[in-house]
């Protein structure tokens, strides 16, 4: 998989990217990330990437043609359908685990990072879609494009354990508690059937758990599994 970040803070990234599962799944070559500065594409001396908005308005808004240049330079040739182009946006529908499984299966994916009061509303016709990651405002889109590239790269085939990958929260309930030692700890102690040895029932007891603790703090989540 590739994924191609456009953003006006390329630096923001190697950080974040240079450590734990992403980094393993860059060095075994199953991800490929590429920074797009966005800034390379501005226009005049001063490589100037925004403007004031028509009709007024506070801060400044990105140049849809400076952004669709960007964008340009990352678009393989090849079928378009191997490759998706997002804005994260506060207009996009929610992302959730659902939709990072089937953003795992694109070969390429172009993430597009607004900043400041936000982009052209003519990018629209430049892109396949918009992904929020929540009710809540944010600088930028570095931080949400961050977010989607690790739970989409986690889910490549390779990455990590199979088993570890199908017991994961939202798959689709909330996973099950989990301990280690000490056994007990000032008083609190580890579930009994957890140490009796019988894998079937402990097994029956993660699920049941899984259930219970979804419909205690996600109720929402079960609605989503039956629906699907």
């Amino acid at each position: 998989m590739e994924i191609s970040i456009l953003t006006l803070f390329p630096e923001m990234f190697p950080g974040p990217f240079s450590h734990s599962i992403i980094k393993r799944a860059v060095e075994k070559k199953l991800a490929k990330i590429n920074y797009i500065n966005i800034r390379d594409f501005g226009l005049g001396k001063h490589k100037s990437v925004d403007d004031k908005p028509y009709g007024g308005g506070a801060g400044m808004i990105l140049k849809v043609d400076v952004v669709e240049k960007a964008i340009e330079s990352a678009v393989k040739n090849g079928n378009s359908k191997d490759q998706r182009i997002i804005l994260l946006s506060p207009h996009g529908k929610p992302f959730n685990q659902k939709k990072a499984k089937t953003l795992s299966k694109i070969k390429h994916l172009i993430l597009i990072c607004g900043h400041y009061e936000g982009i052209d509303a003519r990018i629209d016709k430049f892109i396949d879609e918009k992904i929020s990651i929540g009710d809540f405002i944010v600088t930028g889109g570095e931080i949400p494009a961050m977010l989607i590239a690790d739970a989409v790269i986690r889910l490549i085939e390779g990455t990590i354990k199979e088993k570890s990958s199908r017991i994961e929260s939202f798959s689709p309930y909330l996973e099950y508690p989990q301990y280690t030692k000490p056994r007990i700890y000032k008083n609190l102690s580890v579930p009994e059937i957890l140490t009796c040895g019988d894998h079937e029932k402990i097994k029956q007891w993660q699920i049941t758990q899984s259930i219970k603790l979804t419909k205690k703090l996600r109720p929402d989540l079960l609605k989503n599994a039956k629906d699907d």
